[in-house]
């Protein structure tokens, strides 16, 4: 199935050229790093739009790029982007009532495809550590370059913690001046204890030069966690 975005993606020249500096951090990171799952430490810190940016950046560089929006407790992805039809969606598959090829879904972006939630499920990280949870992760390498998984905020709940297992690679957004350090110390911890590599964090909705947030929901990305080796 092929849908549409009817609100265009639209970023500032800034912003744009953020997001190009996170997708050549990422593919300095290794060409064996392609799923990549997204989490924060709290609701609200724009981690679903950093995500998607993300996705879309890898596609506009000639990458596949399938976007995953594992939130199955309460996805912003579709009224946000305004998608122009129903869909089946991840807990749909989860759960046994579709098949990948039902879910997985052309967009009118180039290089992008989505799957998308589907319908809200109270035991998401269960489905989340399913057989078919990994089965799904196993086939996506076979077709994209890069799959991209928003999660929720992984100081919130379990559900990030559960899918990194599946990934090459983690990146966790952090809003200036929100999450504590200890919170964002744990988050940490928990994505170590599942064994997958942590690639950095991005730092997101920065004042810069006194301007006001850059973009609204980009500002820096750190490379490797431990350093702290900030790329611009």
């Amino acid at each position: 199935m092929k849908i549409n975005f009817e609100k265009k993606i639209k970023l500032d020249f800034k912003t744009n050229e953020a997001y190009k500096t996170l997708r050549t951090n990422l593919t300095f990171s290794g060409d064996d790093v392609r799923v990549i799952v997204l989490t924060s430490s709290v609701p609200n810190e724009g981690k679903s739009v950093v995500a998607f940016n993300l996705a879309n950046a890898l596609a506009q560089d000639n990458k596949k790029v399938l976007f995953m929006d594992a939130d199955i407790r309460k996805s912003v992805t579709v009224v946000r982007y305004g998608v122009d039809k129903e869909t089946k969606g991840l807990s749909h598959y989860l759960s046994g009532q579709c098949s990948e090829e039902e879910i997985v879904c052309e967009t009118n972006v180039d290089n992008l495809s989505v799957i998308f939630t589907g319908q809200t499920a109270p035991n998401s990280s269960e489905l989340l550590g399913n057989e078919h949870f990994k089965k799904l992760i196993a086939d996506m390498r076979e077709q994209f370059d890069y799959v991209i998984i928003d999660c929720p905020p992984l100081g919130s709940v379990i559900d990030a913690a559960v899918v990194a297992k599946e990934c090459d690679g983690a990146i966790i957004v952090i809003e200036t001046d929100n999450a504590s350090y200890k919170i964002v110390q744990r988050v940490k911890k928990q994505l170590e204890q599942s064994g997958c590599r942590i690639l950095g964090a991005v730092l997101n909705k920065v004042e810069m030069d006194g301007k006001g947030y850059l973009g609204g929901y980009y500002g820096k990305y750190y490379g490797d966690y431990g350093n702290y080796g900030a790329s611009k």
